[in-house]
């Protein structure tokens, strides 16, 4: 195999690589993600699997590059010292990583004191991603936090003194219990740090979940939607005048401090996605991977034992032969144009459609022309020559406006 018939999989300009951490010392009942307590005896045989899967998916994809590097989950914050480093040295090995590349790591604000901060900067990290949630000690409670809204600030004070100067935090909104005037004070006091990027999410009741069932069960409210909405459009106005840019529907950063992992989703870039439950998108396929951490573990050791056999390019035999795969689908043109449309009109500075274009090998100005007027005349969206965006009115409702690019 030659690296240029390889980089038909990844083109040239590189892709995102996501690393999935399962771990969390304690669930909260509201997440439905991929993650698990009280699993820790798998943590050890979890590093040499996860740096296995990275070395064959480099070996397999011919060391592409890699423009950002992203550590989600779970909480990779919980994995023991030392295990971030060996896994992007894993990383770097496998692959060639742009030496300005952004390499965030999610946290909980209980795992950073000084000493932690230091390390993880140590460890090769350049950006924290801290999950606040609140500063409110009684909703922090019923999240189910495993911090204080005091440590909340000391966990960013401390990243600070470590010397991160790229740091977001996440905040949640329209919680049950949860009033404006809670909402104000959070949000004035999180500006009031001036991190680099906020991050706003408003609750949504996974089934399943135990804070689902709790609403079932009446003992909790059922969070009030227009309530929430008014929570958002105090903080698009109070972020703004804080200096914040909103870039994207749930995002706000200061100049030039966007989230670069992520705008490769909202991009529809390729990314490869390593660790249990993690997705991938490179070519035309979406592929995932097993989501059982102790499956995962046995399959990704046994793929480096079996050895790798490297793709000329990504076809459904190639991801038949990946031990860790939980499945793939192919990506068929017309879904590629529907996701580039309503995953780049996240973006609120728009899209520029004939980018888009380009990037699809169809012109999307034409292909939708009867949805884009038809959202221009209901004031979901408006057009200054090449660029499509959404209104401003229109951001809680940005779906009505997504769903007529989906057939």
């Amino acid at each position: 195999m030659t690296t240029s018939n390889a980089r038909q999989i990844v083109p040239a300009s590189g892709m995102g690589l996501y690393v999935h951490v399962p771990f969390c010392k304690t669930k909260c009942p509201y997440c439905d993600f991929n993650t698990y307590q009280g699993i820790e005896n798998l943590m050890e045989p979890f590093l040499p699997a996860l740096t296995a899967e990275i070395e064959c998916w480099g070996e397999t994809l011919a060391r592409p590059a890699v423009n950002s590097v992203f550590f989600g989950g779970g909480t990779p914050s919980y994995l023991p010292p030392g295990y971030i480093e060996q896994i992007l040295a894993s990383v770097q090995d496998s692959f060639r990583v742009d030496p300005a590349a952004e390499i965030t790591i999610e946290a909980n604000p209980g795992d950073l004191d000084a000493a932690a901060c230091e390390g993880i900067l140590g460890q090769g990290v350049n950006r924290l991603s801290i999950g606040v949630q609140s500063l409110d000690n009684d909703l922090l409670n019923l999240l189910g936090r495993r911090h204080q809204a005091s440590e909340a600030v000391q966990a960013f004070e401390s990243a600070r003194q470590a010397g991160f100067d790229n740091v977001n935090l996440d905040l949640m909104y329209g919680l049950p219990n949860q009033s404006m005037d809670q909402w104000r004070r959070t949000l004035d006091s999180l500006a009031g740090l001036a991190p680099e990027h906020i991050s706003l999410y408003a609750l949504t009741l996974e089934e399943g979940t135990p804070m689902h069932r709790w609403v079932e069960e009446g003992k909790i409210p059922e969070p009030d939607p227009d309530l929430a909405a008014d929570m958002y459009g105090y903080a698009r106005d109070a972020l703004a005048s804080a200096g914040y840019h909103h870039y994207e529907i749930s995002n706000w950063s200061l100049p030039g401090r966007a989230c670069e992992h992520n705008l490769v989703y909202w991009e529809n870039g390729p990314y490869l996605g390593v660790g249990p439950g993690a997705h991938s998108h490179l070519g035309d396929w979406r592929f995932w991977t097993v989501l059982s951490p102790r499956d995962y573990n046995n399959k990704a050791t046994a793929w480096a034992d079996a050895g790798v056999q490297p793709a000329d390019e990504l076809v459904e035999s190639v991801l038949q032969g990946v031990p860790t795969s939980g499945g793939w689908e192919h990506i068929s043109q017309e879904t590629a144009c529907s996701e580039t449309m309503f995953l780049g009109l996240r973006l609120l500075d728009g899209l520029h459609l004939s980018d888009a274009s380009t990037r699809t090998g169809v012109d999307l100005a034409k292909k939708y022309q009867a949805p884009i007027e038809e959202c221009i005349q209901l004031g979901l969206l408006e057009q200054d020559g090449d660029c499509l965006k959404l209104t401003k009115p229109s951001y809680l409702i940005a779906n009505q406006a997504f769903t007529r690019f989906v057939e």
